[in-house]
């Protein structure tokens, strides 16, 4: 299903009218990720301050819609935004990294991968990582998730 196809529904079945979205895919591994969303266990994500002032993107807020989509671009679930917040990357805690719903949903661990995920990310757009860099965290539920037909 088409992430077009996926919002029609959803807007059929609960009569939102007028109200946009966004879609796309998490990080490096999306099938693994838009599924610890549909089971739950993922409510947030984070991702690099640099590239949204690099690109000039607007960052997300609260009350926002995406459809996330898996590796092949189909669509998995619809998402709302509950909660948006920039922090240093040395300031990111437990509780958000929990939330991640990623490895051992330790921070340590969400440490890790973040960071070589952030330093790859940036370095593709001639930036380098350090600890103080500002990072997006962005709290969501997942609202939707199609009934199998």
């Amino acid at each position: 299903m088409t992430a077009q196809e996926m919002w029609n529904r959803y807007a059929g079945e609960t009569g939102i009218i007028n109200t946009g979205y966004e879609a796309w895919a998490f990080g490096e591994t999306p099938d693994e990720l838009a599924a610890l969303v549909v089971s739950g266990r993922k409510t947030a994500t984070a991702s690099a301050y640099p590239l949204y002032a690099l690109e000039q993107e607007p960052l997300p807020r609260a009350g926002e819609y995406s459809v996330i989509l898996d590796s092949r671009e189909q669509a998995v679930c619809i998402i709302r935004t509950t909660r948006v917040y920039v922090t240093p990357f040395r300031e990111i805690g437990a509780d958000h990294a929990r939330r991640e719903g990623e490895g051992d949903l330790s921070l340590a661990y969400w440490r890790s991968v973040h960071e070589r995920f952030f330093r790859e990310e940036l370095a593709e757009a001639g930036l380098t990582f350090d600890e103080e860099m500002p990072v997006v965290c962005e709290e969501f539920a997942c609202v939707y998730v199609p009934q199998e037909e």
